[in-house]
């Protein structure tokens, strides 16, 4: 069966090899803690110097997280006879607990994980359960637990003593769906001083599962930039964060992902979400000065609307979210003159073998596109993210890369 998206108000076939191509692996919970690489081979002695993360809520000493990257896990529950944790090493069906003569279940991972942020949660006899111990994030269609992996790395994410921007809650009205909608956007450093200044606007989608809330959140954007701004790195600029309108469709129904609808999201963005930015902030308001990105099924979104609206953008951006082709560009009018920034990335692992590509479906070389486009002249950039998967740490690097590109003008 050939899948069909609405775009542009037109009724388009997407062949199921392109459909494939652009949908990598968007589910983020399962990508996260069932990588399809081989785990890391494993210390010979798991080291005693077990922290509590740096996610658990207030006074929680559990969950901990060593130096080495191991997990362990305590969950008080003495009437229970089974509980498991979803995070674990890839394939082997996550941590199962062991319970204590005072109640209590602990149980520590098989491996260390992967540097960065990773959703979880516990199944107890059955049921599915938030760890108690953590704080939560939306992810895979609800508010899971999450546990951060301290990464060598974290510097360019991390709270600083730099000047810091705003993250402002906006609801703009959508005629479209009858209802005000929310958004979340980032206004940088000095913005209600620089009373006189217009800003170049990036938009910026989540993946399936995840909601408005993932990049600030999840993804620390907005410290990124931050620190990106404090050390002169990249130009100033807003980044807006929306519902992508995802989560309706779900793996495993009738017609799966492949039977997502593009045209209601496109028409919320481009229609009410753009103007209202524009009306509403100091923005410039041109497709040189406007970016959208997204990771995932973000990316494939971003796919989908910009290369058919090219008057509105000028930089594109996938993270773990498809490729860019020579044939996309020799099919898409006028994207060689209009084009800025074609930036494309994956995690080390997604690509390992020199491809990528969701299970069961058409593998891709998205480096040999990458070269491709760059050979035929085309303003791009292709990143990947070391020793990572379809997970978060990839899309913070992949942000941080890709907004000093951004708006050189």
């Amino acid at each position: 069966m050939t899948p069909a998206a609405l775009r542009g108000g037109t009724a388009v076939k997407i062949a199921p090899a392109a459909m494939a191509a652009a949908m990598l692996a968007v589910h983020p919970v399962q990508a996260q803690t069932a990588p399809a690489a081989p785990p890391q081979a494993a210390p010979a002695t798991i080291a005693e110097d077990f922290k509590p993360s740096s996610l658990n809520q207030p006074g929680q000493q559990f969950p901990q997280v060593n130096s080495q990257g191991y997990v362990r896990f305590r969950v008080v529950a003495p009437e229970a006879t089974a509980v498991k944790v979803s995070l674990g090493l890839g394939g082997r069906g996550g941590t199962t607990l062991s319970k204590a003569a005072d109640g209590s279940w602990t149980g520590t991972t098989e491996g260390p994980l992967d540097e960065g942020f990773h959703y979880y949660h516990l199944t107890i006899d059955g049921g599915t359960f938030n760890d108690p111990g953590t704080l939560n994030f939306y992810g895979s269609t609800r508010w899971e637990s999450g546990i951060e992996i301290p990464a060598h790395d974290a510097d360019f994410y991390a709270l600083k003593n730099v000047p810091h921007g705003r993250v402002e809650q906006i609801l703009f009205p959508s005629p479209s769906t009858g209802t005000q909608r929310r958004a979340f956007v980032y206004t940088p450093p000095g913005y209600e001083k620089n009373a006189g200044t217009r800003y170049p606007v990036l938009y910026l989608q989540h993946g399936w599962g995840e909601d408005e809330t993932a990049w600030s959140n999840q993804g620390h954007a907005n410290l990124i930039l931050d620190n990106l701004l404090a050390a002169g790195k990249t130009r100033p600029f807003l980044i807006v964060m929306t519902y992508g309108m995802t989560n309706d469709v779900r793996p495993g129904q009738p017609g799966g992902l492949a039977s997502f609808d593009i045209k209601p999201f496109q028409t919320v963005l481009l229609d009410e979400l753009v103007p209202y930015v524009d009306t509403h902030y100091r923005t410039l308001a041109d497709r040189k000065h406007r970016a959208m990105a997204g990771l995932s099924m973000g990316g494939f979104e971003t796919k989908l609307i910009a290369l058919k609206n090219l008057d509105r953008f000028a930089y594109i951006g996938l993270l773990s979210g498809g490729t860019i082709s020579l044939e996309d560009v020799n099919t898409t009018p006028g994207y060689r003159e209009k084009v800025k920034l074609s930036f494309v990335s994956f995690g080390s692992r997604e690509i390992e073998g020199g491809r990528s590509g969701p299970p069961g479906g058409p593998k891709v070389d998205p480096r040999a596109n990458a070269e491709a486009i760059k050979a035929a002249g085309i303003p791009s950039a292709f990143y990947v993210s070391p020793g990572t998967g379809h997970e978060f740490q990839t899309w913070r690097r992949s942000l941080h890369e890709m907004a000093p590109l951004l708006f050189r003008d």
